[in-house]
């Protein structure tokens, strides 16, 4: 997809796996930027020609920002901070020990992806020096101009994760607190669903996490997944709704005796006849291309399901 501006901020399409799955923000404040999300290393040249595009220097950079560490999301960020010798990194205090030391954050993904698809999907994830990382609190606030930025803590889907609320334009940047949206299903009005990938997935806390954004009463939200979204309410039902049919899914996978491969593409399945659903509610047609976009989603989402279940099971 074409990067899209909205007033300051622009929207650049990171091409992660297919168009319009993953995307970064630019802000622009004056003559300085700040980098909100960084997906890949192989996001980084359509982030750097972004810059330029604004007539900005990369030494006009003053942040870049990580909602969580998450590797669609942080992967770039080593390289990135290469590129902007002024900027830092904000990251959340369980976020930034894996942004200075990714060893833990490469083996674990690695198990998951396998290392000759990770080294496809984010190539070598670079450290970033200590003193270039600023862990920021609950609550903080970070003035950018005539904006201020405030960090609010989001639990449910990651335990280190944050979102942003930008006092400017009224909106948070949500990270994978709120949901995704991607543009290929909004043709038929707000299409949207909660991330549950492995390995923090708690819908308790999600719901959560959706109440604090929606109590800053922000009236849009900048999606990582993706773009934005002015429909609030609507979404929160939605999210609301597909949360509790991971918690269905989820208990099912408590009481099932069948194996780890049988409940995850069981809860797979169940997962896409869910989204099949809701498109055949909307009006929206079932194509290849969609089907392919949520299986995506799917897969992982099974897996963050079947983890959380796996984890409360050795809890009792």
């Amino acid at each position: 997809m074409d990067t899209i501006h909205i007033n300051d901020i622009s929207i650049i399409d990171t091409h992660y796996y297919k168009e319009g799955l993953a995307c970064v923000y630019l802000m622009k404040e004056g003559e300085k930027g700040i980098i909100i999300e960084t997906n890949t290393n192989f996001a980084v040249p359509k982030i750097l020609e972004e810059i330029n595009k604004q007539n900005l220097k990369l030494t006009d950079i003053e942040w870049i920002i990580i909602t969580h560490v998450h590797l669609d999301h942080a992967g770039g960020a080593g390289l990135l901070i290469q590129h902007c010798p002024n900027a830092k990194l904000i990251a959340h205090p369980n976020a930034a020990k894996h942004m200075i030391n990714p060893s833990r954050l490469v083996s674990s993904s690695i198990q998951v992806y396998g290392e000759e698809n990770f080294k496809k999907l984010y190539g070598d994830i670079i450290p970033i020096p200590e003193e270039k990382v600023k862990i920021v609190e609950d609550q903080e606030e970070l003035n950018f101009g005539s904006r201020k930025l405030k960090f609010i803590y989001t639990k449910g889907h990651a335990n280190h994760h944050f979102v942003i609320y930008d006092s400017k334009t009224n909106s948070v940047f949500s990270g994978d607190s709120f949901g995704i949206a991607y543009p290929i299903l909004q043709e038929k009005g707000l299409f949207i669903f909660p991330t549950t990938t492995p390995t923090d997935f708690n819908a308790e806390e999600a719901r959560i996490s959706i109440e604090k954004i929606l109590n800053t009463n922000c009236d849009k939200v900048f999606l990582t997944h993706y773009g934005m979204i002015t429909d609030l309410k609507n979404a929160k039902m939605q999210l609301y709704e597909g949360l509790e049919v991971s918690e269905k899914l989820l208990e099912w996978s408590l009481h099932s005796s069948s194996d780890q491969q049988e409940k995850i593409q069981y809860i797979k399945n169940s997962l896409m006849d869910y989204y099949q659903q809701k498109m055949k509610y909307l009006g929206l047609e079932f194509t290849q291309q969609r089907k392919e976009m949520l299986e995506l989603d799917a897969e992982l989402n099974a897996m963050g399901v079947y983890v959380a279940a796996n984890r409360m099971q050795k809890k009792s």
